[in-house]
């Protein structure tokens, strides 16, 4: 029988393995289960996010809270089984928030043919949950819209060798900014200084990290792409630059905390003092924007600018708690997507 991942009780810190969610098995969907303007779908691939861990406290948000019982809510990239829709049919590959599960019924306005692919491009299907899916959306938005880097500036980015931190990084490169990422880990910051091409990565584990971010901003920061809040904001802020924009996506290190208070200390005056915009932002308030933003994030990877690292833990649905954990912990390298089940194999037969 098909499984799926609920909502078992809610935590008050860290996610607790086998408490907070819990794994039930459901009868398979048939066809006749299918209404009109429907589909059936099978899922490919999940998305890991950090913003789960949000969607599992019972507070007012840009989205309601996941219920006790209900499965997980997750972005997934999905195959159609069955269709009774004219805009889809059955093969088609789609995107969607399934959820944590293996199969559903969605009806028509809830799924999103993707964007095309580049010829050329070596984009593939979990693609569409990473650097074309809301990951990259969130990154163009947050660098584009608020940061807005200059050719000269300096550009730091936190939990620059995550999902969204690693393409913000690279789209203040292509402005022409000098880039300062920010990762946990020798080889995440290797990573990124090698592979990814930034000016300077610092490993904010290391005794002498303050000093370091010290040396790396003698100009002080004109950009702050912030995924983790806390400390690494504060001293962030600490080095801003007059008429800084920091564009506040994330706050990571407060998301499995019991009071989520901010760590900003005297560094709040430097708000005033140096006139810095900070905003925060969600991805799902410029849906305009995003055929731009893809077209954008799709051409640069396409020629060989924009680099997209992914960490896939197989084992489907049975894995995603633990993937789950492995977001949290910080061992994803790129974007963390569970696989389901591999494009290339058949579509199941229900």
């Amino acid at each position: 029988m098909p499984h799926q991942l609920v909502l078992a009780s809610r935590p008050t810190g860290s996610i607790i393995p086998g408490e907070t969610f819990k794994l039930v098995e459901v009868p398979a969907p048939t066809e006749a289960d299918v209404p009109n303007g429907h589909l059936l779908l099978e899922s490919l691939y999940i998305s890991m996010d950090p913003a789960m861990r949000g969607w599992l406290d019972d507070v007012r948000s840009y989205l309601p809270p996941v219920q006790i019982d209900e499965v997980m809510r997750a972005s997934t990239v999905c195959r159609v089984i069955v269709s009774k829709s004219p805009k889809f049919k059955a093969g088609q590959i789609v995107t969607c928030v399934l959820g944590i599960r293996e199969y559903g019924i969605l009806p028509e306005s809830q799924v999103e043919n993707p964007f095309p692919f580049p010829p050329g491009s070596g984009l593939r299907a979990s693609d569409l949950l990473g650097v074309l899916g809301m990951t990259g959306l969130t990154a163009w938005v947050g660098m584009t819209k608020i940061g807005q880097p200059k050719p000269g500036e300096t550009v730091v980015v936190s939990a620059a060798a995550g999902a969204t931190g690693s393409v913000a990084a690279q789209i203040a490169k292509i402005a022409g900014a000098r880039v300062i990422g920010i990762a946990g880990g020798a080889d995440k910051c290797r990573w990124l200084k090698q592979e990814v091409g930034l000016d300077v990565a610092l490993d904010y584990k290391a005794p002498d990290f303050k000093k370091k971010l010290r040396e790396a901003t003698p100009n002080f920061v004109d950009v702050y792409f912030d995924n983790v809040g806390g400390e690494i904001l504060d001293l962030t802020l600490a080095r801003a630059n007059k008429f800084a924009r920091f564009a506040i996506c994330g706050a990571i290190s407060q998301y499995n905390s019991r009071t989520k208070q901010s760590a900003l200390g005297q560094s709040f005056f430097n708000i005033i003092t140096q006139r810095v915009r900070m905003e925060g932002f969600i991805v799902l308030d410029h849906v305009k924007e995003f055929p731009k933003a893809l077209s954008e994030l799709s051409k640069w990877v396409a020629e060989g600018k924009l680099k997209r690292m992914e960490t896939v833990v197989k084992g489907g649905v049975k894995a995603a708690e633990g993937a789950m954990l492995q977001l949290f912990e910080g061992k994803n390298l790129g974007k963390l997507v569970v696989e389901v089940k591999n494009p290339e194999q058949d579509s199941a037969k229900l």
